[in-house]
C-alpha cells in the first residue's frame, strides 16, 4: 500500500472512530443506567450488537468482493466496529470482577460474552446473506 493510500486509510479509520466512540458511550450508558452497573450489561450490548454488525459487514464484503482494504471496509468495519466494539473494557471489567471475589459473575460474564460474541457474528454473516 502506498503512502497516500495508508494516509487516506488512516482518515476513513479516524473518521469511523469518531462515529464508533460516542455510539459506545452512549449504548453502554443508556444500559447501564436501565438495568444497574452491578453487572457489565452495556458492554456486553454493546460487543453483541458490535459482533452482528460485523457479521453483516463480513456478509456484505463476501458477497460483494470489498477487500480488507477498500475504503468502505476501512470506515464501517474497522474504524466504526473497531471503536464501537469494546474487548479491552470487557477485559478491565472481567478483572474486576475476578478481583472483587465474584467468581460466578465472572464465568457468566466471560462465558456469556464468548458464546453471545460469536453467535452475533455468525448470525450477522447469515442475516447479511454471507451465507446461501
Amino acid at each position: 500500500m502506498a503512502l497516500p493510500d495508508l494516509l487516506i486509510g488512516a482518515l476513513l479509520v479516524s473518521m469511523g472512530a469518531a462515529i464508533g466512540t460516542p455510539a459506545r458511550f452512549f449504548v453502554t450508558g443508556v444500559v447501564s443506567r436501565r438495568v444497574g452497573e452491578t453487572f457489565p450489561w452495556g458492554t456486553l450490548v454493546v460487543n453483541v450488537t458490535g459482533c452482528a454488525a460485523m457479521g453483516v459487514a463480513a456478509a456484505f464484503a463476501h458477497r460483494h468482493g470489498v477487500s480488507d482494504h477498500s475504503r468502505l471496509w476501512l470506515l464501517g468495519a474497522v474504524g466504526f466496529l473497531g471503536s464501537y466494539t469494546t474487548v479491552s473494557s470487557f477485559a478491565l471489567q472481567t478483572l474486576a470482577l475476578v478481583r472483587d471475589g465474584e467468581r460466578g459473575a465472572t464465568l457468566r460474564y466471560i462465558a456469556g460474552s464468548c458464546v453471545l460474541c460469536l453467535a452475533a457474528v455468525a448470525g450477522g454473516f447469515v442475516a447479511g446473506g454471507g451465507v446461501r
